[in-house]
């Protein structure tokens, strides 16, 4: 099992876990019971690839494997010739605002753009130059200039002419300015300017603050803001799929901090930019977009604060009535995670063994009774029903894992005896509906 996986993914997997969080990379070599949802999500990822657009809500309880799935879905994409990028909602960033939160999600997304060579995120400067230099190769042919002759500063007027007939040519709005960034970039590449390239990549990501200091800076008038930058994120996905990209899907995690915004109208208007992407994707308006959000139940059901609130949103995501727990539907915009059942916690925690043993060049001498027994002890102990989750049946599991590679003489029984299950939930979702709007 370990014989294709990489030292570093390893690595990775081990330190993430250890630490409660899911790791980047190498997911897909600690998978288990998710067959049907990745087979559905392939499906989803070939729509998308010839041009439609899709929205899914991956709901799950605290630690049931939300982030876990998100993680795989990148893996998958990426092997699908996708460009993917990942997002965490926090109580500073969100997809409505008019303080520069939205900007802030707008960044992160631009922070940790992916391509397969480039898995980690990062990967937005490789791209605009893997397009600048399509667009010197196909200038080249039809002006008849050799590829080395083009690159001279006294065609830069005629390949600033091809990127804005270009960009015009596949977006919409905004696209002027988008242009007029990318035009600047290719001059900082020509030219050796560092710092003019890196203004340019700087207003792409969105980090301008004021219009007075990108005027400056580039010449330009406009920035990314709270109002346009999912126009932005539009182009973007026009301009990868122009580079022969299978399309952009964007994974926004931890939505449950829009559950959270205190005044309702903010709430309000945040689930209404849901609706207006929702309806894009599914009524044609966009292309080759597929945007995940991974939040509660709480998140989606509550009819006080949740996107159960929002009536417009609340018609459209309603589980279908035929599906039972036996009896699923894969297709609708609503995937619920179940948790995983103890055969598949059992055989996870097998390859998590081989991974660790393989990461530090040990055998921990764990065997599968040994394995039976920690999860006995585990999902016997008080409360274990009500708050155990995988992450932290994973995270003891390593930790004790850790202590044996050091120290072999220790008792493993009595370190399974001396396990004890916490509530690791937040503490501040069960009284939020108490709360006076404020």
């Amino acid at each position: 099992m370990t014989d294709n996986i990489k030292p570093k993914e390893a690595t990775s997997i081990i330190n993430s876990l250890v630490s409660g969080v899911v790791p980047k990379i190498g997911v897909q070599h600690i998978t288990v019971g998710r067959t049907e949802e990745i087979e559905a999500f392939i499906t989803s990822l070939n729509d998308v690839k010839n041009g439609h657009s899709l929205v899914k809500f991956w709901i799950g309880d605290f630690g049931s494997g939300k982030s876990f799935m998100l993680h795989l879905l990148n893996t998958v994409a990426l092997k699908q010739k996708f460009v993917v990028s990942n997002a965490d909602f926090t109580p500073d960033n969100r997809l409505y605002a008019n303080d520069g939160k939205s900007v802030l999600l707008y960044s992160a997304i631009m922070d940790n753009i992916s391509i397969q060579t480039k898995p980690e995120g990062g990967a937005l400067q490789t791209l605009l130059e893997k397009w600048i230099e399509q667009i010197i190769t196909i200038t080249a042919e039809e002006s008849g200039i050799s590829l080395v002759d083009i690159r001279n500063e006294e065609h830069l007027p005629l390949i600033q002419n091809s990127i804005m007939k270009t960009i015009n040519e596949i977006t919409d709005v905004g696209g002027f300015d988008f242009g007029s960034v990318i035009v600047k970039y290719y001059e900082g590449y020509i030219k050796g300017d560092e710092l003019l390239r890196r203004n340019a990549l700087k207003w792409l990501k969105g980090e301008y603050k004021t219009k007075t200091e990108a005027r400056q800076d580039l010449g330009l008038r406009e920035i990314v803001n709270d109002q346009n930058f999912y126009d932005m994120l539009k182009n973007f996905c026009k301009l990868f799929v122009s580079m022969g990209y299978s399309g952009f899907m964007i994974n926004l995690d931890e939505a449950i901090n829009l559950y959270k915004i205190s005044t309702s109208q903010m709430r309000e208007k945040n689930y209404e930019k849901i609706l207006t992407i929702y309806n894009d994707c599914f009524q044609g308006k966009v292309s080759n977009l597929f945007i995940n959000f991974a939040g509660t139940k709480e998140f989606l059901e509550n009819e006080r604060r949740g996107l159960f609130s929002y009536q417009a949103l609340k018609s459209r995501l309603q589980t279908n009535k035929f599906e039972t727990l036996e009896v699923r539907d894969y297709a609708q915009p609503v995937i619920k995670l179940t948790p995983l059942d103890h055969n598949e916690i059992f055989v996870l925690l097998k390859k998590l063994k081989m991974i660790f043993d393989y990461n530090y060049k040990s055998d921990i001498n764990i065997s599968d009774e040994d394995i039976s027994a920690f999860m006995e002890e585990m999902f016997n102990k008080p409360g274990a029903s009500e708050f155990l989750t995988p992450r932290e049946v994973i995270r003891d599991f390593l930790n004790i894992l850790n202590i044996l590679r050091q120290n072999p003489e220790v008792d493993k029984k009595k370190m399974f005896g001396e396990i004890e299950i916490e509530d690791e939930r937040p503490n501040d979702l069960a009284i939020l509906d108490t709360i006076e709007e404020i």
